[in-house]
């Protein structure tokens, strides 16, 4: 399990159950809880005020059974998102969609109202043309389980975007003012007369909102984008160079990436070749302050918002 506890707005936890490999990955105490802070990602909820501290617990047979009888309150009171990796390869299907219904049953006692997501990961093990089927076969189980509550169950992979695509639309959901972000865009890229304008997380470039005056046959391009921009800032690290900002230009459009406001990059779009860059990022920079005061606005949207 992972716990995400945030500090002075947002004391409550989030907590997963994650693949045994990820626990076996931490050096030092393999099968004790680790922790570590990411002040950055508090933003997907409170941009920029608080602290992100997160735990993760193993989902070994006896430390689950742990998890319910001797730290049942501690873990699951007070939680405001349930995020369940299950993975797909498992044999032990049965025991992993009981060790699943103790952790919802035990949400629903102890923080009711929180919201439940859930990866079916590893799908790159199963061949194409019964991945559908599969998929949808532990949806079906996973749905039967958890109602009355809604769940949004997503098949991953870390062998493509399926899982940027997950995080990112798990993100959205927890996002208490992305309306009026959204609104907020869509003004912005008329001004810019832009075909696209887009609103990544600073810290994971996960997407966060966007708005688009123009279709595009690629659903998934944002996903792309995201893996592409974030292996390019690792290879400026390695360098001792850092990434603020990139702007690509061909015969087809012109494509800008920025800082925007303290946890978020923008990227615009503009297939227009009359439009100068310089307008562009001007009215960028001053289209910052206004998104600045909306990550800070307070609006009921998800639980983590109403509680």
């Amino acid at each position: 399990m992972i716990k995400f506890a945030r500090g002075r707005f947002l004391s409550n936890p989030l907590i997963v159950p994650v693949p045994d490999e990820l626990n076996r990955g931490c050096r030092a105490h393999p099968y004790a809880y680790s922790q570590w802070t990411c002040p950055k990602l508090v933003g997907l909820w409170r941009v920029g005020f608080a602290l992100c501290s997160i735990t993760m617990f193993g989902r070994q047979d006896g430390f689950m059974e742990s998890y319910f009888v001797n730290q049942r309150e501690t873990i699951f009171r007070n939680v405001e998102v349930l995020i369940y990796v299950f993975d797909i390869d498992n044999q032990e299907v049965t025991k992993d969609l009981s060790y699943y219904r103790s952790c919802v049953e035990a949400v629903n006692q102890n923080s009711p109202g929180a919201k439940i997501f859930c990866l079916i990961h590893k799908t790159d093990l199963v061949n194409k043309s019964q991945l559908s089927e599969t998929f949808n076969e532990r949806k079906a189980r996973v749905e039967e389980i958890t109602k009355p509550i809604n769940c949004s169950c997503f098949a991953t992979s870390i062998w493509d975007d399926t899982l940027f695509n997950a995080w990112s639309k798990i993100l959205y959901e927890l996002t208490p003012n992305v309306q009026m972000l959204e609104r907020g865009l869509k003004q912005l890229c008329e001004l810019l007369e832009a075909d696209e304008v887009i609103l990544f997380e600073r810290a994971t470039f996960l997407q966060l909102a966007c708005h688009s005056r123009r279709s595009h046959p690629d659903e998934h391009r944002f996903d792309k984008i995201s893996n592409i921009v974030k292996q390019f800032k690792l290879s400026c690290s390695k360098v001792g160079a850092n990434f603020t900002k990139i702007e690509l230009r061909n015969q087809y459009f012109t494509a800008f990436i920025d800082v925007f406001t303290s946890s978020t990059y923008i990227m615009v779009v503009c297939s227009d070749p009359s439009i100068a860059s310089s307008a562009t990022l001007w009215n960028i920079r001053n289209a910052r302050k206004h998104f600045e005061r909306l990550e800070k606005f307070e609006q009921p949207h998800s639980a983590i918002a109403q509680r």
